[in-house]
């Protein structure tokens, strides 16, 4: 997998490109695929520009930042400034905000270039893009099928070559699951590494931003850029990370594999394969391989659907028309005003997981559901605390499954929510978790494994995702079209 980021800045430091040059070959690449992944819903293509301009006056004048002047994107739920923010969802249709995301601020410090808001499931509520009010995304690997979700626009932006690199956000495996579905890199910071404020929350005990890179040195540096303590998140925490980029290309000799055989059940003989085989790579190379039970994490999946849901129908409670966003035509008063508005636009995962949180939250059901489900939390947390006294990083699975084919309902409706079960327990306990691809199956698709590590452990699986993106031969080549330099 190319090294995309330092590639490009590289080329824009030796003068051989400037960043307006970069930025309009993107723009071109954007206005040709497009049209047919729809990975932006909303693009800023003069914004770009002028800051490209920016960049390339900081440029010649030496020392700026790695990221200066090369172009990106930013998912549809992070608050960027006077620029359209919906969540791909009709209720919010025209929203502007008036302020920006704090990892929007850092970024710009850093002089990114803004290429536009990417597609993402309706308020994150997905694990396919397809609950999207703009419509889907598609898979750059094959369009026959979905990029995954929420952050599926922001995977087929990096996949496809419209953009260096995205932010997104991962909830219960929205960053990490696209980037498997389409063979790139998806980093879930641990919670609180990042700041949240500025991000249209979904669970906001569980949301948190990170990036979708072409390499796991290109999500080091974004890593690096984005994380710090912010006095505006109240869940921001107050905790120095030293630059992970410039100490990648460690060995592994001695570190300690923890694979959880929990993770392993029910998992296709195609995607474990692959997996088993980096295990065995890792093993050639001086690692320690520690099998363990972790009989926990069958508790992960219930637990974020009561919590996250839970979560979804408090923070969903402002959205009624009234300030911001998409506004009745015809009502009688103002209660059916709200209801109106509600019902005509939300789309239909976010009703089903509103009222979902309403029922555990509610008066009878309280205790019986959502108490129980923080309890459980707890209990997780505890597991993965006793688990990495064994172990130093986790191996598992990103996903179950390889990327659905377009509008795939399955056996059972419930069947896409299952295929969240192997990233799920990483966003319960708050843990940092990264996917990298490590085969095919035998349709060619990507196949994805994450390396899950200690709170604000990010240094740790960084290392070794690098050690085996630059070691091992994961079979998954850069998806063809985009810019190429």
């Amino acid at each position: 997998m190319k090294e995309r980021i330092s590639r490009l800045s590289a080329l824009l430091r030796a003068g051989e490109i400037s960043s307006v040059e970069l930025t309009k070959k993107y723009i071109a690449e954007i206005e040709k695929s497009n049209p047919v992944l729809n990975a932006y819903v909303h693009t800023t293509f003069e914004t770009a520009l002028a800051q490209a301009e920016e960049a390339d006056r900081r440029l010649k004048e030496g020392n700026a930042p790695l990221l200066c002047g090369i172009p990106m994107t930013l998912k549809d739920n992070i608050s960027t400034k006077g620029l359209e923010t919906t969540c791909c969802s009709k209720i919010l249709e025209h929203y502007k905000p008036f302020y920006d995301a704090t990892v929007w601020e850092k970024l710009q410090g850093e002089g990114a270039v803004l290429l536009g808001k990417t597609n993402m499931d309706e308020f994150a509520m997905g694990s396919t893009c397809e609950t999207s009010c703009y419509g889907g995304a598609l898979n750059p690997r094959d369009t026959s099928r979905v990029p995954g979700g929420s952050s599926g626009g922001g995977a087929s932006a990096v996949c496809g070559g419209l953009a260096a690199y995205a932010l997104g956000s991962d909830t219960g495996g929205s960053i990490r699951q696209p980037a498997a579905f389409c063979g790139i890199v998806g980093l879930k910071p641990t919670y609180g590494a990042v700041s949240r404020y500025g991000l249209i929350a979904y669970g906001s005990s569980l949301d948190q931003i990170g990036p979708l890179t072409a390499s796991v040195k290109d999500a080091a540096i974004v890593f690096d850029a984005i994380c710090g303590h912010d006095e505006r998140d109240n869940t921001s925490e107050r905790i120095t990370m030293p630059a992970i980029t410039p100490c990648l290309g460690k060995d592994v000799k001695g570190l300690r594999i923890g694979v959880a055989e929990e993770y392993f059940e029910g998992i296709k003989e195609e995607i474990r394969e692959p997996i088993e085989r980096a295990l065995q790579f890792f093993a050639e190379n001086g690692a320690e391989i520690v099998r363990f039970s972790l009989p926990e994490l069958k508790l992960a999946l219930p637990v974020y659907y009561i919590i996250a849901c839970a979560e979804a129908s408090s923070n969903l409670g402002r959205y009624d028309g009234i300030r911001f966003g998409y506004q009745a035509k015809k009502y009688t008063t103002v209660d059916d005003m709200i209801v109106t508005v509600r019902s005509e636009a939300f789309g239909k995962e976010v009703k089903r997981r509103i009222m979902l949180g309403s029922y555990v939250l509610s008066s009878g059901y309280y205790d019986a559901y959502y108490k129980k489900a923080r309890t459980l939390r707890a209990r997780i947390v505890g597991a993965f605390s006793g688990a990495f006294e064994k172990c130093d990083v986790m191996l598992a699975p990103t996903a179950p499954n390889t990327a659905f084919p377009l509008h795939y309902s399955g056996e059972n409706m419930i069947e896409t929510y299952l295929s969240d079960v192997c990233t799920v327990p990483v966003n319960i306990a708050g843990l940092p978790s990264v996917s990298v691809p490590c085969g095919t199956d035998k349709a060619g698709l990507p196949v994805g494994m994450q390396f899950i590590g200690k709170k604000f452990g990010e240094a740790d699986i960084l290392q070794a995702a690098y050690y085996y993106e630059q070691n091992a031969d994961s079979g998954v080549c850069e998806s063809e079209g985009g810019v190429s330099l």
